[in-house]
């Protein structure tokens, strides 16, 4: 198997040679992560110091290291690892031939940002390359970078943001030839004066676009103008998506599939595309509508990218479904604990409305960074509630006081609900309520701890992803 980089191509890019000779076949910048022959990156931070697990990575079968402090073992001495790991991205970026796509958005992008590799990955017979988990951020993307094959002919990288200014300087190291923004909604807006804030910031992703690239943006945004403005100053070509009559990647159809997914007609430039969709709700039929402008505008395989769609599985924390024993039968469990805002709680809660079962239950943390306005977007999810038809409400989290408030003001919800402090907390109260034939939601910041509750349902022996 060919090394992702020898001891020789690093001392080339960093300007520095190796104590040993020595080839690596992956990166990492946590030890936990090593399983054998990857090159571990001593960083420091805040809280700890990588050197400090320099001798575990080793153990672990590390090939080689990155340091700013001599080690025992073959290393590269550098004066900042930090550093050293940009240039390692950068140099990754430009040694390969490969259409680059850079996916950001409110919400949306970790599962669009999957459901495009599998989509390319599928086209291109196992040579597309993107961003794992949710690497987003000044790390994340130099690391998903200098983790790509020289061979590879696609890569997708999710770029994200708390601040102005965080996805400009993520760009320039990504350098797209396409950019996607999924969705502009109030995430992080603790941060900014208002959502127009949010939509400048991740419009921010097309300043790193390279000549003759492509920006996708959402038609159906209220800020869609602000986007299509931003995106015509960098961008040779724009492509919009959504179900607006407009929009250039439109869905004409969708209807409920078997199981739980949607069949969807979709009219691009070139044509009309039907094709299935195995995740459900409104939301992922835009998510798919954007890669297929993405797969498009990369020239790759549209029929291989409708088949990858129609086999694209629940990602743990961001859709997951698990069929759960309880109480002498079974109930539906989809597992959304990793992120929460208004616009992606709203819209896992009309997922749930449209999942079969004799009750829906909804287990909803706090969503976080929401600044002076957290109250009213939280009291504000009561509607979604009502609409969705949820029989029974479990709120964890003091930032859910204002929705519990607003429950018990309703006749309509006495006994339906509970409030709870914690997720801990929470796991005997789900247990006494989940009941065979229930769908249930778990949805909350990932900073509240609700994939416990999903664990304390879950195992190895009695789930399955649909």
């Amino acid at each position: 198997m060919t090394a992702l980089w020898t001891s020789d191509e690093l001392g080339k890019v960093l300007g520095s040679e190796a104590s040993a000779p020595f080839a690596c076949n992956g990166v990492a910048f946590d030890s936990r992560e090593i399983t054998g022959g990857e090159l571990f990156f001593a960083m420091k931070g805040e809280q700890a110091d990588g050197h400090r697990f320099v001798a575990g990575a080793f153990a672990n079968g590390a090939a080689g290291a990155i340091v700013s402090e001599v080690v025992d073992g073959p290393h590269i001495l550098v004066p900042d690892t930090m550093r050293a790991l940009e240039q390692l991205g950068i140099a990754s970026r430009n040694r390969v031939d490969a259409t680059i796509i850079g996916v950001t958005g409110s919400a949306g992008k970790t599962g669009t940002k999957e459901a495009l590799w599998a989509a390319l990955n599928r086209a291109s017979f196992g040579k597309a390359h993107r961003s794992v988990k949710s690497y987003n951020n000044h790390v994340g993307v130099p690391l998903s970078l200098a983790r790509m094959p020289a061979d590879t002919r696609y890569g997708v990288f999710e770029m994200g943001m708390n601040y102005t200014g965080e996805i400009a300087a993520l760009t320039q190291f990504v350098r797209p030839h396409i950019a996607i923004i999924t969705t502009i909604a109030p995430a992080h807006i603790e941060n900014f004066k208002d959502e127009s804030g949010i939509a400048d910031a991740k419009g921010e992703i097309f300043e790193g676009l390279v000549e003759g690239g492509t920006a996708i943006i959402p038609r159906d945004n209220v800020h869609y103008p602000r986007l299509r403005a931003k995106a015509e100053q960098h961008a040779a070509h724009i492509v919009t998506f959504g179900f607006h009559e407009e929009a250039d990647v439109r869905c004409m159809d969708h209807v409920a599939a078997n199981g739980s997914g949607t069949l969807i007609t979709a009219k691009l430039p070139g044509g009309l595309l039907c094709y299935t969709l195995s995740q459900p709700g409104e939301y992922w039929i835009a998510n798919s509508l954007a890669v297929l402008a993405a797969v498009e505008a990369a020239g790759a395989d549209l029929a291989a990218a409708g088949l990858a769609l129609a086999e694209l599985g629940g990602m743990q924390g961001r859709g997951a479904r698990h069929q759960i024993n309880v109480g002498g039968g079974t109930a539906l469990l989809v597992d959304e604990s990793y992120n929460a805002n208004p616009a992606s709680m709203a819209a896992t809660i009309s997922v749930l409305q449209n999942s079969p079962a004799e009750r829906r239950v909804a287990i909803l943390g706090t969503m976080k960074e929401l600044g002076e306005k957290s109250a009213e977007f939280h009291a504000g999810l009561k509607p979604h509630l009502d609409d969705a038809g949820i029989g029974y409400a479990l709120l964890v989290g003091e930032g859910m006081a204002p929705l519990a408030e607003a429950l018990a003001a309703d006749i309509a919800w006495a006994g339906k609900f509970t409030h709870c402090a914690s997720a801990q907390e929470a796991i005997p109260a789900a247990k006494e309520i989940i009941r065979a034939g229930d769908a249930v939601l778990v949805k909350g910041s990932n900073s509240m701890g609700l994939s416990a509750i999903v664990a304390a349902f879950v195992s190895a022996a009695e789930s399955r992803e649909d």
